[in-house]
């Protein structure tokens, strides 16, 4: 199979290491609207199965002409971009997949490409990263083996192995991104009702082997479509974890007025929006740079089985790989869209249309094939 990459960042980066290792593979090519950074990375991984490309997503031509080369693209390109990539792989007839994005509904977009992707005969699936994604997966994967899913709760972090002030925290996506999860309201249901609530909230303690307390609260975008998935749900949460204090600090400073998006104030006659200087400030502050990082996840899912009440759980712990030096979060987020594409590619998901990762990818395959990469994912039963 031949896969495209849209985006040379970290985890285009990543993804395209783990193609070019694939013996399924036999062509990669690796976009950029920086042709001297796709041409790096090709340079540091050495694969004669690896070209660089010129592309901006923002001109659709040039976007069409290095899609329709490929059988599957992955797009690891800013969220922004993920209903452009796949109205564009519907137009000339290849599959795609994307690391999500519920920000600003941007993945509902996606999902309303349906019925065009049926009759375009390919294959979309959006949300393949860690969160969602990988909890996506592992939801659908645990309630195939019940008869009657009432909970899921997810719990997901990426944090760094030795903490700093002032937050504890170093950031592995765009911080940008962190904001946007931050801040929008997160959705959740409660006794079989559907609700939003603030995120930041409802603080608690969470434990992990190794690890001392740890704290997790509500953030956007988490849940994804799985209330759509699984609509009788009783309860449907998800938590992103962090060292104890991190959501009272952030707080505070989105009381401040400092994360809020289109805000200017006046400063000596010009109009600054706070949070874009917050943004240049912070940004050096918690950049992992050369730290080790770990993603923590949990995934819970009970319902009934035979008749009596069981629990899935699913737990990972991934560690900063020290040979190639890939983050933990790239390690856990890269892999899951490579190995995702590679089945839609070799023909292990043949379904066509735009669909959640629950429903489509088959969660005993992923877990071996992460397990192969080194991304151990545990199963603990009823």
């Amino acid at each position: 199979m031949k896969v495209g990459v849209l985006g040379s960042g970290l985890m285009g980066k990543e993804a395209t290491r783990d193609l070019v290792a694939s013996i399924d593979v036999t062509a990669v090519g690796l976009a950029d609207v920086d042709l001297h950074r796709a041409k790096k990375v090709c340079e540091q991984l050495q694969s004669d199965k690896l070209t660089a490309h010129q592309v901006d997503a923002n001109n659709l031509k040039e976007l069409e002409n290095f899609m329709r080369r490929f059988d599957v693209i992955i797009n690891a390109l800013f969220y922004s971009f993920n209903e452009t990539v796949a109205k564009t792989a519907i137009k000339v007839g290849v599959s795609s997949v994307d690391l999500g994005g519920h920000i600003g509904h941007i993945t509902d977009k996606v999902l309303e490409l349906d019925k065009e992707a049926k009759k375009a005969r390919v294959t979309i699936i959006p949300d393949l990263g860690v969160a969602p994604g990988m909890i996506n997966i592992l939801s659908g994967y645990g309630a195939s083996k019940l008869d009657n899913v009432r909970s899921i709760k997810l719990f997901v972090g990426g944090i760094p192995l030795r903490p700093e002030p002032p937050f504890q925290y170093n950031h592995v996506f765009s911080m940008e991104g962190v904001f946007d999860h931050y801040t929008d309201p997160s959705f959740i249901i409660r006794n079989g009702m559907k609700q939003e609530i603030p995120s930041l909230s409802e603080v608690e303690e969470i434990h992990f082997e190794k690890f001392g307390p740890l704290e997790a609260f509500h953030t956007s975008g988490g849940t994804s479509t799985l209330s759509t998935s699984f609509p009788d749900l009783e309860e449907l949460e998800y938590k992103t974890i962090r060292y104890p204090g991190h959501a009272e600090k952030f707080k505070l400073l989105i009381d401040l007025n400092l994360t809020r998006k289109g805000y200017k104030v006046d400063v000596n006659g010009q109009k600054v929006n706070p949070r874009e200087v917050f943004l240049k400030v912070l940004d050096p502050i918690v950049e992992l740079g050369e730290k080790d990082d770990v993603v923590l996840l949990r995934v819970i899912v009970s319902g009934l089985k035979d008749g009596q009440f069981c629990k899935r759980q699913y737990e990972m712990v991934t560690y900063k790989e020290k040979a190639t030096q890939v983050t933990a979060m790239a390690r856990a987020t890269a892999n899951t869209i490579s190995v995702v594409a590679q089945m839609i590619g070799k023909g292990t998901i043949k379904n066509k249309g735009v669909l959640p990762p629950e429903q489509i990818v088959p969660g005993d395959t992923y877990i071996k094939e992460m397990a192969k990469r080194g991304v151990n994912i545990k199963e603990l039963k009823c």
